[in-house]
């Protein structure tokens, strides 16, 4: 059944806890599509959505296993109320986006492996569906949100809190953590925006830009034409 990966290959295999069945789906969770790719061969790892879990599930504990398995191959960026409503990723539990940010880097900055070479070698990606707010402004909140919980995990000092994770001091260890969090770096962002030659704010740019207005005109234009247009 299973056949192992060529080399130079690469897969990452998802999994949903439901929709369209109930908890019976072919790959109802992350150790299931863990399973799957040991057997598969290294070359294939998991992808984390972050809306394909049950409620309360701990996803940054689960990232920080699958990079210590070299197993995490990406993410599918998105944020839920419940499961899979694929809003936009910060907007409901941005703590737990900086605490998966937090694992990330900590890896990537570390020295053990393969859990260091799998957070380097991460795919990111968006996997949102916005109906009302229009589409490529949510998107940009997204990249947005993102962009400060990597920063914010930045400023994590990795020393001391792995000295209070190697002394079992759980309270310095979460102070550590929400100082970082509690961190202001949109400042921060925005020069180093301006310095790529970007738009400091990219949200208020793309607002004032009239982009969405235009859209929805020709949007509406060609539905009154019957056209089909695409939405």
């Amino acid at each position: 059944m299973y056949k192992r990966l060529p080399p130079g290959s690469r897969m990452l295999i998802e999994y949903k806890f439901f929709e369209p069945a109930f908890y019976s789906t072919d790959i109802p969770d992350w150790g299931t599509a863990n399973a799957w790719c040991l057997k598969l061969g290294p070359q294939a790892q998991v992808l984390v959505d972050l809306g394909h879990h049950a409620p309360g599930v701990n996803i940054e504990q689960i990232v920080a296993f699958l990079l210590d398995e070299g197993r995490l191959g990406g993410f599918h960026f998105n944020n839920r109320k419940y499961a899979d409503d694929d809003l936009i990723v910060g907007s409901v539990n941005p703590f737990e986006l900086f605490l998966i940010y937090n694992e990330l880097t900590g890896a990537a900055q570390g020295h053990d492996e393969p859990a260091r070479a799998t957070a380097q070698n991460v795919a990111y990606m968006i996997d949102q569906s916005h109906n009302i707010e229009g589409k490529i402004a949510p998107m940009i909140l997204s990249v947005l949100n993102c962009q400060e919980a990597y920063a914010k995990s930045l400023l994590v000092p990795r020393r001391h809190l792995a000295e209070a994770q190697a002394v079992g001091d759980v309270l310095g260890a979460h102070h550590l953590l929400t100082e970082a969090y509690r961190a202001d770096v949109r400042p921060l962002l925005e020069q180093v925006r301006e310095e790529m030659g970007a738009p400091a704010d990219p949200f208020a740019a793309y607002r004032a830009s009239g982009h969405d207005q235009k859209l929805v005109s020709e949007r509406g234009a060609a539905s009154e034409a019957g056209s089909g247009y695409p939405t």
